[in-house]
């Protein structure tokens, strides 16, 4: 298999790749958006294009459609990977591969998998839960002293820690004891024992390992934006700097003890920002501390939890695949894609195995650990990671203010601010606007008899979302429904004028487990439905709702309908609609979830 160093001779030349091409200008650019936009929109000034096109994010910086040089004229210029605010990374190292860690929920079957894993890649492991004896078990199938082991623990007493310290021989520099007080706090509400925990800080330092993994999934999970997560795991990592100075240890050595795990999703190029704007927030905080400036922020990369889906778990790999991509792009100096089955069921061989070769494809095929910093100098990225930073220092600013994470998190001001981040987001999943692949839209169909048992952490604080919660519950509901739950379509006129609503609206049916029967409408015969069936939604053109209406709503009353919608935007005819007996109009942008928990509740009473 061809490597990287072979195609280095090629790497130096020039090819100009605009050549051939007419210089385009923004005025130029903005003149052909225009006029694309008004073949959908009418007429559009070119001086809207750029608006029309932005996107607000909830961290309420925009994300513009263009970027040009003069875009990033009064930002700061990257210095080279290595140096202050290491916005670039580390320094490039030899191969520029990252560490390859894999995460286990620990049970007993867990010494086998860690060493298969081992054997075929993977070159640290993450340990979550379980009980003191199996983990030890663990430890003593790794050489401990070539291999890094990070313990996460959130019940009472650090036991895993505890375990982890009385291991036989010398500890890889980069194991950790998995300490994150103000995580523990955030995800259980229990408050950490600071005594226990600066002790097994300065054990951590005598055995030459770390300390502490500030977690920002605790964060995400919960449904916090990209720089709310940015600003809590940022005031975390402050407050836990302060617990180890107040005990007497110099900021430099405390800060070594520190690494960081940050989340990243599909969101390819957000999730390469944050984490580059999170080595910015921390160099600040490290410079305004006075730890010095050649210390950077270590950090661990994880793909998100709350992206994946139970539901047609396959579209997981490719969730993964981007989100492992963006964390590689990003720089950071571990990474671990979760098992795509970790939202249906515990992850099995063959999951752990999908996990481990995603990142295998994008380091010894792809080499996407070839170039250090590859987004660097993107108009785009830089704007986006400067954004970000600014968002996530803004939430670090507000949490200070309230007197510093452990504060903010006892008086519940940190959980409303996600919880109103959280709240959008599902206003947008519930309209698909925010489309989920195999849940939302194009569904799997497939009706299983049990609900799904992915992992969750310990509750007692912040909640632990998925985005496909919603949809997913719906989904669980109509299985386990003695009979399939269905609704008519009735359709008007030939197929051409009905397919496209009536293609749609078997599509949303289907995201909340109901199955489509069509039946065409006759105005000289009466319409006969399938024994049972109390719902119906009419798919035709407004044209044929303007004739028709009446008569079908009077028709489907007759027929048994209880429930009666239209396919498309109730436009002039919404109180036409309503006076014959609509109830509702599904269209893009509805209220999907709405409408079908309504129909459910009528075809399956909770």
């Amino acid at each position: 298999m061809a490597g990287p160093a072979d195609y280095a001779g090629t790497m130096t030349e020039s090819t100009p790749l605009a050549q051939g091409f007419a210089p385009v200008d923004r005025a130029a650019w903005r003149a052909l958006v225009a006029a694309a936009l008004a073949r959908s929109r009418g007429e559009v000034s070119p001086d809207d294009a750029e608006r029309l096109l932005a996107t607000t994010t909830d961290d309420d910086y925009t994300v513009s459609a263009l970027y040009t040089p003069d875009d990033v004229a009064d930002l700061p210029i990257p210095a080279d990977p290595g140096s202050p605010d290491f916005v670039r990374g580390a320094a490039p190292a030899a191969g520029m591969d990252w560490d390859i860690r894999q995460r286990h929920i620990t049970v007993a079957g867990t010494p086998a998998a860690v060493t298969d894993d081992l054997a075929n890649g993977v070159t640290s492991v993450w340990l979550t839960g379980g009980d003191p004896d199996t983990v030890a078990e663990v430890l003593a199938a790794v050489d401990l002293a070539d291999t890094p082991v990070i313990v996460e623990d959130y019940e009472p007493g650090a036991r895993l820690a505890r375990t982890l310290l009385a291991s036989e021989g010398p500890l890889n520099p980069a194991s950790s004891l998995g300490l994150d007080p103000l995580g523990i706090l955030a995800a259980t509400g229990r408050a950490p024992d600071v005594d226990d925990t600066v002790a097994l800080a300065g054990e951590a330092q005598a055995a030459g390992i770390k300390a502490f993994t500030i977690d920002g999934s605790v964060y995400h999970d919960a449904g916090a934006s990209f720089g709310e997560e940015l600003g809590a795991v940022t005031a975390a990592g402050l407050a836990t700097l302060r617990l180890l100075t107040d005990a007497g240890m110099d900021v430099a050595t405390a800060a070594g003890l520190l690494e960081f795990r940050i989340v990243v999703t599909d969101d390819q190029f957000a999730s390469i920002a944050k984490l580059r704007a999170a080595r910015i927030m921390w160099a600040r905080v490290l410079e305004v501390a006075g730890a010095g400036s050649d210390t950077g922020q270590l950090q661990h990369a994880t793909t998100s939890i709350a992206m994946l889906t139970s539901r047609d778990p396959w579209v997981n790999l490719i969730r993964n695949c981007v989100a492992g991509f963006a964390a590689g792009v990003g720089a950071a100096a571990s990474v671990t894609v979760e098992p795509h089955t970790f939202a249906l069921e515990p992850a099995d061989t063959f999951a752990l195995r999908m996990a481990r070769n995603t990142q295998l494809l994008l380091l010894q095929e792809s080499h996407v650990g070839f170039v250090a910093d590859p987004a660097g100098g993107s108009y785009y990225v830089e704007n986006r990671t400067r954004q970000l930073a600014d968002a996530g220092w803004a939430v670090l600013r507000e949490i200070e203010a309230a007197g510093g994470m452990t504060a903010a998190l006892d008086s519940g001001a940190l959980a409303a601010r996600i919880e109103r981040t959280w709240n959008r987001t599902s206003e947008r999943v519930a309209a698909r606007r925010a489309p989920i692949t195999g849940v939302s839209e194009f569904p799997d169909r497939e009706r299983r008899d049990t609900p799904a048992q992915g992992w969750r952490r310990p509750g007692g604080g912040l909640p632990q979302h998925r985005v496909a919660e919603a949809f997913e519950a719906l989904r669980d509901r109509a299985d386990v429904a003695a009979t399939e739950p269905v609704i008519a379509l009735i359709t008007l006129g030939p197929l051409a004028r009905h397919a496209a609503r009536e293609t749609f609206a078997t599509n949303l049916f289907a995201a909340g487990g109901i199955s489509t029967v069509s039946v065409a409408f006759d105005p000289d015969v009466s319409l006969e439905l399938p024994d049972g069936v109390a719902a119906a939604c009419v798919c035709g053109t407004d044209e044929d709702y303007d004739q028709h209406i009446e008569q079908v709503a009077s028709a489907a009353g007759a027929a048994g309908v209880r429930r009666l919608l239209v396919a498309g935007k109730p436009g002039a005819r919404a109180e036409r609609d309503e006076a014959a007996g609509v109830v509702g109009h599904i269209y893009v942008g509805c209220d999907a979830l709405a409408v079908l928990t309504d129909t459910l509740d009528l075809e399956v009473p909770a």
